[in-house]
């Protein structure tokens, strides 16, 4: 499957996934529909459709944001020294989609890597295990473990 940021599929985004994806914004903590999301599957960067981070993989840090342990595949992912708000960060965009995602911090379960991948909901689409093979994510099924 090829991923590309498309004109087409940026006219699709909300104002808000328009806001987060391509003006480098920040939904507000705990409104994204996928922070408190535990279903089986895998998420999706909304504009390229590539993938970016599996269920099994995601976690509660209770900081308002979904939080994964690692991306699904890191060449999907590319980070970016973030100097905004008078602090030192680490943004995360996606390499196909140039999506802005969200942040990664050194915060995360230290057994599991470390790291804790901080994504805004805006930035995702989750797509069940169940539907994985039809929409072109079948190589991806087998990391999908139950919790």
């Amino acid at each position: 499957m090829q991923y590309r940021k498309s004109q087409k599929a940026i006219k699709q985004l909300t104002d808000e996934q328009r806001r987060v994806t391509q003006e480098g914004g920040t939904e507000a903590p705990f409104t994204g529909i996928y922070d408190d999301h535990h279903e089986p599957g895998i998420y999706v960067d909304i504009v390229s459709g590539e993938p970016l981070f599996i269920s099994t993989d995601k976690y509660d840090s209770g900081c308002g944001w979904p939080s994964f342990t690692r991306p699904v595949v890191s060449e999907n992912i590319n980070t970016l020294r973030d100097n905004s708000l008078g602090m030192i960060r680490t943004e995360v965009r996606s390499t196909h989609g140039d999506s802005h995602l969200g942040h990664v911090f050194p915060d995360g379960p230290p057994d599991q890597g470390g790291l804790r991948y901080c994504i805004n909901s805006a930035s995702l689409r989750f797509i069940h295990r169940d539907d994985m093979e039809r929409e072109g994510y079948r190589e991806f099924i087998s990391q999908i473990r139950e919790a």
